[in-house]
């Protein structure tokens, strides 16, 4: 069976990814569950010729001969797919991440508060945390879109590679793709920099030199969104101080302080009657917050956050307690 039916009926049953492998039976993940599909193994030369087809000249070389990579497809009829393509004991293997054909409005993914609280904001910097697979970029997606709605903004986007195409509304968007338009997030970071950006996105916060332009950027007067792979907001902030040598933490908390605003973190969860949705902590950066980022006082942010349920914080432990407590978890 060709990698496009196999997509047909993963996207009819609603799935979120698809596992293919040679020498396996193909595999999607529906509602968080992985199952297999009735048909038959896919064989090395079967799974190369037919991805032959859908990737561009230079990725597929580099695929076959045995670079792990990341690329986004956009296929007639089907819709838009990120694929990581590697390989494994028996040959070639990819994963493919489904993208919804539209941006989920922002009071859909229940955002009202987070988008409110970010669009007071004209510069700092917003991080949204969570585990793989938990809707990190569903969520910037919605934010953005709402953002370029209501106000007219020049947001430039460095994405590794592009998942959701944006479209401009009142402003302008750029979105630029990491290996395509520019070497790294950082190089385009630079010169996103020189570019008159309002808002700056970068897919993933992910190394040292990123982070550090990330906070320059920030606090000269740019509002950079960026995701980060965590589990809790507190772990978040932890995690971009941790990245540093231990001669500038001091400087990094000191930068986190002055520029960070808002800090998301999710976790997917099971609903009653199906399907999975987003369970949402947040910690909006007040003066007490700042002052423990800069001692370096991390654990005590769970208290800010515990208390300031009026500036429209949560932790994840109290968004969990609120879903079952209105009887939205699955048993």
């Amino acid at each position: 069976m060709e990698v496009t039916d196999l997509l047909a009926l993963a996207l009819k049953a609603g799935a979120s990814d698809m596992h293919l492998a040679a020498g396996q039976a193909p595999a999607m993940r529906v509602h968080g569950v992985l199952q297999r599909l009735p048909v038959p193994m896919a064989t090395p030369d079967d799974l190369m010729r037919s991805m032959e087809s859908l990737l561009d000249a230079d990725p597929y070389r580099q695929w076959a001969a045995g670079h792990d990579l990341d690329v986004a497809l956009e296929l007639p009829a089907l819709g838009r797919f990120r694929v990581n393509l590697f390989r494994q004991m028996n040959g070639p293997a990819l994963t493919v991440r489904l993208i919804p054909a539209r941006i989920a409005c922002a009071e859909a993914l229940g955002l009202g508060e987070i988008v409110r609280t970010t669009g007071r904001y004209r510069d700092g910097l917003v991080l949204i945390g969570g585990p793989t697979g938990s809707g990190k970029t569903s969520t910037l997606a919605a934010l953005l879109d709402q953002m370029g709605r209501e106000r007219a903004l020049h947001i430039v986007t460095l994405e590794d590679p592009i998942e959701v195409v944006h479209a401009s509304h009142q402003g302008v968007v750029n979105q630029r793709e990491i290996g395509r338009d520019c070497c790294s997030f950082a190089q385009g970071l630079r010169s996103a920099l020189r570019q008159d950006p309002d808002v700056i996105v970068l897919g993933e916060l992910r190394d040292l030199e990123t982070i550090r332009l990330a906070l320059r950027a920030a606090e000269t007067g740019h509002l950079v969104l960026a995701t980060v792979h965590t589990r809790s907001a507190v772990n978040t902030v932890d995690r971009v101080v941790e990245v540093f040598p231990a001669q500038e933490k001091p400087w990094v908390r000191a930068m986190l302080a002055d520029s960070l605003r808002v800090v998301v973190a999710q976790v997917l969860v099971g609903r009653r009657g199906g399907g999975r949705g987003a369970a949402r902590g947040g910690l909006v950066v007040n003066d007490a917050a700042r002052n423990l980022i800069r001692e370096g006082r991390m654990a005590q942010l769970h208290s800010v956050m515990q208390t300031g349920a009026a500036e429209g914080m949560q932790t994840l432990a109290g968004a969990m307690k609120q879903l079952q407590a209105g009887g939205l978890l699955a048993e």
